[in-house]
């Protein structure tokens, strides 16, 4: 039978359906569709894929275990190396990693490995009812800042090997980023938490409600008995484009608006943490993050939608799937344009008016592509005498963000760089003793499946430290 030279569609809910709801957007693999997907994995002798895989997930292993409907054996060789696959198998943008070094991808299109993935995490999910064992315990602690996806992978490698693990959490939920950042419709808070009771039941203590920097410090974890520390909280520092009009009511950080909607659900009708809905939106950036603002925009009820990049399509670096989804759900995209100016609602005969420092529209001004800037990207131009106005009612920043300076601030010899990001050697080793960070803590915003690579890799480097000390 001839291979499937195009990988299978993913079934979706259909765009003006969706667009109105949080539900989850992708629908995921019927069985019938994975084994049929797994059929088209040529079982390289290289492994390309595992190579482009930041977790090392053993891909030609796991897809050949679906081909023989060993779907519980899958699971078991994904969880080898990745402690979220349920997470990875959504969010990860596999087209740029392990599907970019896919041998079928040179003439036809790759596996689709992250659907494959996700599948074999959901069938788990559903069908298994066997609680994982904790390891033997070696009599070591090992405290871990953040319960992102750095923080929960190398809670759950160093659990494997019978550590005592303890996440501590500052939000009131276990997840970081995946619950705050980012949105239902795209992964499920449902998923996040199945994910950190697969942790805890490995024996992984998690403590939410404890700001490190605030309730306890680094040197405090030291003293109450934990040998070394891992610092994975995350960036949530939001960036501003320092122009005129940021300050007017209506004017939300992407982290602000996403953490609002996504974990404290100010899209009920009734929500004690309330958020600008309806009306007209601009969503300055092209990133991810501005994606899914736009899209959550759309579902609180906005009229119209615009998102503002200054580059062109080919630059957004954005996946192009969520673009993709975001087109197909109506957001207007303004490209080449760049904000210069918010406007406000101003009644100078009654300074009292409630209706005063609210936003009533955003001035940007046309680009053009110029030379390439350092990262080799055509630096973006201003075209003199371009500009114009949207009217729109609230605008989100979404240009990115920077790691907390709490830690920093609190933790005497901690190096960071010019970016407020913590300096670690290759192995994830900071300027302190037995202090390691990894994930956007130490990168800035970068992806999940990064995050958890550096998760990883801290959690071998504090195995190898640790057993030294035996």
């Amino acid at each position: 039978m001839p291979l499937n030279p195009t990988k299978h569609p993913m079934p979706t809910q259909e765009p003006a359906v969706r667009a109105h709801n949080f539900k989850e957007v992708a629908l995921g693999y019927t069985a019938e569709i994975a084994k049929e997907e797994a059929a088209r994995c040529l079982n390289c002798k290289n492994r390309p894929c595992v190579a482009g895989c930041p977790v090392n997930i053993q891909i030609p292993d796991f897809i050949n275990e679906i081909k023989k409907d060993n779907l519980e054996e899958a699971y078991r060789i994904i969880t080898q190396t990745s402690s979220l696959p349920a997470v990875c198998g959504r969010v990860c943008p596999q087209e740029s990693q392990c599907e970019s070094k896919c041998t079928m991808g040179i003439k036809f299109e790759p596996v689709g490995i992250g659907r494959l993935e996700r599948f074999v995490a959901d069938w788990h999910n559903e069908h298994a009812t066997a609680v994982p064992v904790p390891p033997p315990a070696n009599g070591h602690k090992v405290a871990i800042v953040g319960s992102g996806p750095s923080g929960l992978t190398c809670a759950g490698d160093l659990a494997k090997k019978g550590y005592a693990v303890t996440v501590f959490e500052a939000l009131h939920v276990a997840g970081g980023v995946l619950v705050y950042g980012i949105p239902e419709f795209r992964l499920p808070k449902t998923i996040v938490a199945k994910e950190v009771e697969t942790l805890k039941a490995l024996g992984v203590e998690i403590q939410t409600n404890v700001v490190i920097g605030k309730t306890l410090t680094i040197d405090e974890l030291f003293e109450s008995g934990y040998e070394a520390v891992f610092v994975g909280s995350g960036a949530g520092l939001p960036n501003f484009m320092n122009i005129p009009g940021e300050g007017l009511k209506g004017v939300y950080s992407a982290n602000e608006f996403l953490t609002r909607s996504n974990l404290m659900k100010a899209y009920r009708d009734d929500p004690t943490t309330p958020i600008m809905k309806g009306g007209n939106v601009a969503i300055v950036g092209g990133g991810n993050v501005a994606m899914d603002a736009a899209r959550t925009a759309l579902r609180l009820g906005a009229e119209k939608v615009y998102i503002v990049y200054r580059r062109s399509m080919e630059e957004l670096p954005a996946r192009r799937e969520e673009v993709e989804h975001a087109q197909e759900e109506g957001i207007d995209f303004r490209l080449l344009c760049n904000p210069l100016e918010i406007f406000g609602y101003q009644n100078p005969d009654d300074p009292r008016d409630p209706k005063n420092g609210f936003v009533t529209g955003i001035k940007c001004i046309r680009m053009e592509l110029g030379e390439p800037d350092a990262k080799g990207r055509r630096r973006p131009v201003p075209v003199a005498g371009s500009e114009f106005t949207l009217d729109v009612d609230t605008v989100v920043i979404a240009i990115g963000t920077s790691p907390n300076p709490l830690i920093k601030s609190t933790t005497e010899g901690l190096q960071v760089n010019e970016r407020g990001g913590i300096i670690i050697n290759e192995e994830g080793l900071t300027s302190r003793d037995a202090v390691f960070a990894g994930g956007d803590a130490v990168t800035g915003a970068a992806t999940v499946i990064s995050a958890m690579g550096a998760g990883k890799v801290a959690s071998a480097a504090i195995d190898r430290y640790l057993s030294q000390k035996q």
